[in-house]
């Protein structure tokens, strides 16, 4: 066997080790199976049985598929967009929403809303993930509770304290949210960069 050039021996020990570490970066960026995914991009099976919790649970379940596929791949200029008649910019209407999920999983835990809200500092990708486990761990509280009878929206500012029955909580945050949502999807069409076609709320699943 003939003796290798050094040169060539060289360049192939070079090229041999780039070629592993690119092989393992390659894998490290693919492999997204460590990284915990997001919630809701699609609906979990429904419910065998159908009880008040399991009800409103997959109600909830609706807002958090719309929201993430509102909010997913949103561009700089969508999250500033503004709709011109002095109404919330879309950035606005991401902190609203984060406050109303964070009123629907308080009441599912039954923990009091303290006002004022404190808005967390944090970028859009952290709102977003932060918004949509709320709404999952409010669905999740939901599904598992067997009573709902003692369940009321409280509220607290200072030392005082109301409460208003869980029925507010449907057609008062729940349904806002819903409709908050679909300004962003409205919005994100305006500034030219539309929501996934394949989304269907009425299966929950999305054609990718």
């Amino acid at each position: 066997m003939t003796a290798m050039n050094p040169i060539y021996l060289i360049v192939f020990t070079f090229l041999s080790i780039f070629g592993c570490v690119t092989a393992q970066e390659a894998t490290v960026t693919i492999d997204s199976s460590t990284m915990p995914a997001l919630p809701y991009h699609e609906i979990h099976a429904a419910p065998e049985t159908i009880t008040p919790g399991s009800v409103l649970s997959r109600t909830i379940d609706g807002l958090g598929y719309r929201y993430y596929w509102a909010t997913k791949d949103l561009r700089p200029d969508d999250i500033a967009w503004l709709p011109g008649n002095n109404g919330r910019s879309a950035k606005q209407t991401l902190d609203h929403l984060y406050g109303l999920s964070l009123m629907i999983l308080n009441t599912a835990i039954q923990e009091p809303n303290v006002r004022p809200l404190n808005m967390p500092d944090v970028g859009f990708e952290e709102l977003r993930k932060m918004t949509l486990h709320n709404i999952k761990n409010a669905s999740d509280a939901f599904r598992a509770a067997d009573d709902l009878s003692n369940h009321k929206i409280i509220f607290q500012r200072g030392e005082n304290q109301s409460e208003v029955p869980l029925w507010n909580l449907m057609n008062g945050p729940l349904a806002d949210a819903i409709y908050h949502v679909g300004q962003i999807v409205s919005y994100r069409r305006s500034a030219g960069n539309p929501m996934h076609p394949g989304v269907s709320v009425f299966s929950g699943k999305t054609a990718e």
